[in-house]
């Protein structure tokens, strides 16, 4: 299932989160909307998408225990503008000017709310660099719309998550259910790989 992550609308008010949606194509931390000299239009988007990798942060919330130790993993319910519903991580793209910590974190509050509160660490380096291209089979992530370029973190939450936007809500689950084959069968682009991964990587699979 290919990577569909929604743009925002250009005349969406940006007081809060200066274009909030999920692959926001706002940049250099100027406010969005068509005030923004940086937006871009669907069409510039469109060609520069057939011309340069885009840049995206990713992010698998996750819930630890006193030892830090992962004990849940936050999987999004999201709606597609073709109408699915598919499960997918936090995603989106990296604004022109914007630091990737400030990436990461303006899309878990996208994603996740104001009351999430991720744990950002003070270096913030992914635990892989996940390839999307429009060709299946390149590797094991597609978009058919694009070659995108994404750096993919864990991150633990320790408040609550009340999903907006176009995610319908997060579902907890044990790093076990998180990597079983009936959720990678609805996750989109791949990303059950990348949750895999994340796992892997902070010693949850068993």
């Amino acid at each position: 299932m290919a990577v569909r992550t929604p743009d925002p609308d250009p005349n969406e008010s940006s007081d809060d989160d200066d274009f909030a949606a999920v692959g926001a194509a706002g940049f250099g931390g100027v406010p969005g909307g068509s005030s923004n000299p940086a937006w871009l239009t669907d069409i510039e988007l469109a060609e520069i998408r057939r011309r340069l990798p885009m840049l995206y942060v990713e992010a698998v919330p996750v819930r630890t225990d006193g030892t830090g130790a992962v004990t849940q993993v936050g999987i999004l319910l999201r709606a597609t503008p073709m109408g699915e519903i598919t499960r997918t991580i936090v995603s989106g793209r990296v604004r022109y000017g914007e630091t990737v910590r400030d990436a990461l974190f303006r899309h878990l509050e996208n994603d996740l709310g104001p009351m999430a509160f991720p744990l950002l660490p003070p270096s913030p380096v992914p635990f892989t660099v996940a390839e999307y291209f429009p060709i299946p089979g390149v590797s094991a992530y597609h978009d058919d719309r694009q070659h995108a370029v994404s750096l993919a973190f864990v991150v633990p939450v320790t408040g609550t998550c009340e999903p907006r936007q176009d995610a319908l809500e997060v579902t907890w689950m044990s790093p076990e259910e998180a990597c079983s084959d009936s959720l990678a069968a609805e996750m989109e682009g791949g990303r059950s790989t990348l949750v895999r991964t994340a796992l892997a990587s902070v010693g949850a699979l068993r």
